[in-house]
């Protein structure tokens, strides 16, 4: 390029730079007002398909084809539900790979015999293997608010898919680029408190998954001295963070969620505490699901409270277990489900001539029974030995994991199962999730990469011999 082109580009690419930054939040602004409108612009697919052409054409060098994608983008915006739908049906099923191109690239590779052409030939062969449409989603990458717009981008595309299946491959291709994009070489670690932005307090209240924020005390509660909280951000985003997990510090092992955030409860000194626990870990953008932050995000806040807080000796979590119950439930339904005879001794005290099996199906209907101490501390060890077998026994099908996913993402982090807690969440989710147990993962620094590698190579769950005596059978 001459100089003098080279200058003007570069001139205008400043230009550009410093209006679309002006443009980014109001841009968002329009993305955030547009999901919830109905407002439809006319536009002929003709005109899409003239659009993306534009932007992958790079015809006019790179800046001419960034505003192009910035105005392709904006376009979209401002579309109604239903042409968004056909615009990515578009872009899904007629922006592929070239099949001439892929046939081509594969034949040059049979016919190579060198070992330089043969690598030429695969570095072809992968080239042509790329969609048209993942060039246009790299060029929305570079524009100021890209990120943002494809992270949501994708949000659509998970919830469009369940039934228009044709936008899976779209859906994957982006998947895929966002892991290399969100790589967690690229995030920042940081730590919110309460006297952080509101309106990054607002979000933490909004996006949390595990215990719903119940107004600004409780908030203001978990953000006390004896409490920590550290969010992963990107550069890109910085006002949006992506993860964030809550910490309690406190002495032992915490086994009731009520009690953990409860406002009237005496803040203990920080340096009185001896272990730190993790009590909810919550993604805040949908369209990050299936991109792993979590493990990277505990143990990089380990290390930090222990260059802080050197006097913890425990990591360790109070975590729910979604999805026992149900579980439960059917096996109950099952046919096959067999109460132990000290069991039976119990329950029979309480329900005289009843069957015992449909009798404590039909009670955990409901959560009444959480309210009876009698029928509780009957239900008591039916719940909490079915509750460990669960746990430890029962698998994904083909994948021999874990089936519970929190389970699953903890023990696959390296931690082990240290204890099931009776009535560790009294809250109706609890009691309709799990019974109300919750259960302690513990991370033993000494031994986090050995519990890793015999679950992730044997399939095997480390658990404590508390929990692994609930499966006894007596």
């Amino acid at each position: 390029m001459p100089k003098n082109t080279e200058e003007e580009e570069k001139g205008k690419e400043g230009i550009f730079e410093r209006s679309w930054s002006k443009l980014g939040s109001a841009w968002w602004e329009i993305f955030r007002v547009s999901k919830k409108s109905q407002h439809s612009v006319e536009l002929d697919p003709d005109d899409w398909r003239s659009q993306i052409e534009a932007c992958l054409s790079k015809q006019g060098g790179e800046v001419s084809a960034r505003k192009r994608a910035a105005d392709l983008a904006r376009s979209y915006l401002s579309f109604s539900p239903e042409q968004r739908l056909e615009f990515l049906t578009i872009l899904s099923r007629e922006y592929g790979a070239d099949g001439d191109l892929v046939e081509g690239a594969v034949e040059a590779l049979k016919n190579a015999k060198e070992e330089a052409d043969i690598e030429t030939a695969r570095h072809d062969l992968r080239l042509a293997l790329e969609p048209a449409r993942v060039k246009l989603l790299r060029e929305f990458n570079t524009l100021h608010s890209g990120p943002r717009f494809l992270v949501e981008l994708r949000s659509e595309l998970l919830s469009l898919k369940k039934e228009h299946p044709h936008l899976a491959p779209l859906e994957m291709d982006l998947k895929e680029l966002l892991k290399s994009w969100f790589d967690v070489g690229f995030l920042e670690l940081q730590s919110i408190n309460w006297n952080s932005p509101a309106s990054l307090l607002e979000k933490l209240s909004r996006y949390e998954a595990v215990h719903r924020v119940r107004g600004w005390s409780d908030l203001k509660n978990r953000l006390d001295t004896d409490r920590r909280c550290f969010a992963f951000f990107h550069p890109c985003m910085k006002d949006e963070p992506l993860i964030f997990i809550e910490v309690a510090l406190v002495k032992g092992l915490s086994d009731q969620i009520q009690a953990l955030l409860n406002e009237k409860a005496v803040v203990l000194e920080s340096d009185e505490a001896d272990t730190a626990i993790f009590y909810s870990i919550s993604n805040a953008q949908k369209g990050l699901v299936g991109i792993s932050f979590g493990n990277f995000l505990i143990k990089q806040v380990v290390n930090l409270l222990r260059r802080d807080l050197p006097n913890l000796k425990q990591f360790a979590t109070l975590s729910p277990i979604p999805g026992f119950l149900k579980w439960f439930q059917s096996e109950l339904a099952s046919g096959e489900f067999r109460l132990l005879p000290s069991e039976l001794k119990v329950l029979g005290k309480l329900i005289g001539d009843e069957e015992p099996i449909p009798f404590v199906a039909k009670t955990l209907e409901s959560t009444r029974w959480s309210r009876d101490e009698k029928l509780s501390e009957a239900l008591k060890p039916i719940l909490l030995r079915n509750c460990a077998h669960y746990l430890l026994q029962v698998k994904r099908r083909k994948m021999q994991t874990a089936a519970n996913p929190v389970a699953h993402f903890h023990i696959s982090n390296g931690a082990r199962m240290e204890q099931l807690n009776w009535m560790g969440d009294t809250s109706l989710k609890g009691l309709q999730e799990s019974a109300g147990i919750m259960i302690n993962y513990l991370y033993r620094l000494d031994r986090i990469e050995d519990y890793h590698e015999d679950y992730s190579s044997k399939g095997k769950i480390n658990a404590s011999k508390k929990v692994l005596s609930l499966q006894t059978k007596k």
